[in-house]
């Protein structure tokens, strides 16, 4: 008796210490060949630090066809994995169309809360039907609130592919939405304003994206003149600078404000054209001159290892351009390609420009990049089949009815996009300095500066007075990799590099061949119609003669 007294003691003591070591030491194992459903150090980390309750509701829910069901369920799996590794985040999935409620009244809502719902037609019964689903999530942080996007934008792609894109993309956008309403924002970034840059309602949506990130404040150029000391001390309280499309010529005061932040350690992304062509005055008068447009940028870029030509590069990979036909009710938009708006190829190994959508530019001119120290990284370029126009140049909308000859486009990729990174050396290095400026230096320290030779990309359409997204084009209704390009080139410069990598995490999804399966059809038809109930035959004629003979012999 005092025997199994003990050993039942001793069992109760092992499981309370398994139960007191369990409390303390967390372990969760994922099996899957790709990790799929193991959060990243990031998430882990960001997930760890949370002390207050977060809520994610996810409004892909109710009834939408498998595919969709798939992605709910990995999005489950997913928020499973934050949940398990904080109990502060509780996720629930609701239905937001209810049995009485109308589907198109519940989707304006989503529309005027910037959450646009997906429209599919499904096949029932011999009948095309619209069912309208909700591929967004919310999170909640005390009152602030974040929409998480659960698809991803690319909505001509083939619903596998993405589902699969969207898959891979989860873990980043629940993560980016919890460092958005977790962390507190550190760094600066100043607009650079006074050189007839795009006015704040064609970057609002740019802006509005950063914002999330980071404090974001407008900075003009023109305080330079009067107190050049005072606005250097000013500028450099920023972290990293934007500017965006200017038209006036720089001066040299200008620049050596600018180049001195660059010194000190500041980063810069400079959309610059040293083209002046635009297409709202293309379309507007059908024409018009390409001409140069000086800057008085060249020495500064030169020194900072890179060239942008006062060329226009043209792509056979180009986006659309939309005209409208007839009048009244009989208009018709068209859709032509239109060369000078090249579909950048990104670079698919950095992490900045990895799994993006194509970026759209008009009338880009070439980089080239020059010999020097610096660390240079192509991140974004035009097609094999591209061609480079010298200016000035006419260029009329007729040119769309043009048959491209092949044999003008070979002028190779050219360079859209470029990151140069290191310790940058001063323009004004042995040079008469046209300020004078306290803690001046002509060796700089470790820092990065991107060149963007289309300051368009960064430019949002605007509707009657209303923002759209940036990169979404209203007429053609395709969708580019404008913003999420930018957002990650910030990212990038300003430190969250985690971040911008977690973007690029890959799963590796097993999909059906279906040009296999296609050509097998009928063979396995006859295997499951034909031949299976003849084995089954086979196979019970066989196990009734053993039994026969079993019976005879006794």
């Amino acid at each position: 008796m005092k025997v199994h007294l003990k050993k039942i003691l001793g069992l109760i003591t092992l499981l309370v210490l398994v139960n007191l070591a369990s409390s303390h030491f967390f372990l969760r194992q994922d099996f899957t060949h790709d990790k799929r459903y193991s959060l990243s150090a990031y998430s882990k980390n960001l997930t760890k630090d949370i002390d207050k309750s977060i809520l994610v509701e996810v409004y892909l829910n109710g009834e939408m066809p498998s595919n969709y069901k798939r992605l709910q369920r990995e999005i489950r799996y997913i928020l499973e994995e934050y949940a398990a590794y904080n109990p502060l985040i509780k996720f629930e999935f609701i239905n937001p169309v209810s049995d009485d409620q109308n589907a198109m009244e519940v989707a304006n809502q989503f529309y005027d809360n910037g959450m646009s719902p997906k429209v599919l037609n499904q096949m029932k019964n011999g009948e095309m039907n619209e069912k309208i689903i909700f591929p967004w999530a919310v999170a909640h942080f005390g009152d602030q609130k974040v929409p998480i996007s659960l698809l991803s934008k690319n909505t001509k792609e083939e619903t596998e592919t993405l589902i699969n894109t969207s898959i891979q993309e989860i873990e980043y956008q629940i993560s980016n939405a919890l460092k958005i309403l977790t962390e507190q924002k550190s760094k600066k970034i100043a607009i650079i304003k006074g050189q007839d840059e795009l006015g704040d309602l064609y970057i609002a949506d740019a802006v509005r994206s950063l914002q999330n990130y980071y404090y974001i404040a407008p900075f003009t150029l023109d305080s330079v003149a009067t107190n050049p000391q005072k606005a250097f001390e000013d500028l450099s309280k920023f972290d990293l600078i934007i500017d965006a499309k200017p038209k006036k010529t720089f001066s040299e005061e200008k620049k050596y404000l600018l180049d001195q932040f660059v010194m000190q350690g500041g980063s810069a992304i400079w959309l610059v054209e040293h083209v002046a062509a635009e297409q709202d005055s293309l379309m507007k008068n059908k024409d018009l001159f390409a001409l140069p447009q000086e800057l008085n940028l060249h020495d500064l870029f030169f020194e900072y290892g890179i060239r942008i030509n006062p060329q226009l590069v043209k792509d056979l990979y180009c986006a659309p351009i939309s005209l409208a036909s007839g009048s009244g009710q009989n208009t018709e938009i068209n859709q032509f390609p239109w060369f000078y708006a090249p579909l950048s190829q990104r670079n698919k190994s950095h992490i900045i420009t990895k799994n993006l959508l194509p970026i759209k530019f008009d009338f880009a001119n070439p980089i080239d990049t020059l010999k020097s120290d610096l660390k240079k990284e192509i991140l974004l370029q035009s097609s094999p089949l591209s061609q480079v126009v010298g200016v000035p140049k006419e260029i009329s909308l007729g040119m769309i009815q043009e048959k491209p000859n092949p044999d003008h486009y070979r002028s190779d990729r050219q360079n859209l996009a470029v990151l140069v990174e290191g310790e940058f050396e001063s323009a004004y290095k042995n040079r008469l300095k046209p300020l004078q400026l306290s803690s001046s230096k002509e060796d700089g320290v470790n820092t990065s500066q991107a060149f963007i030779s289309d300051g368009n990309i960064i430019k949002n359409e605007v509707s009657k007075g209303e923002v759209l997204e940036l990169g979404f084009d209203r007429l053609s209704g395709n969708a580019y990799g404008n913003k999420q390009f930018l957002v990650n080139l910030t990212n990038y410069m300003l430190g969250d590099k985690d971040l911008v990598a977690l973007r690029n995490k890959s799963i590796k999804t097993a999909n059906l061949d279906q040009s296999k399966i296609k050509s097998s059809k009928t063979k396995w038809q006859l295997i499951n119609i034909v031949l299976a109930p003849i084995l089954m035959i086979i196979f019970g004629v066989v196990i009734q003669f053993f039994k026969k003979r079993k019976y005879i012999k006794n």
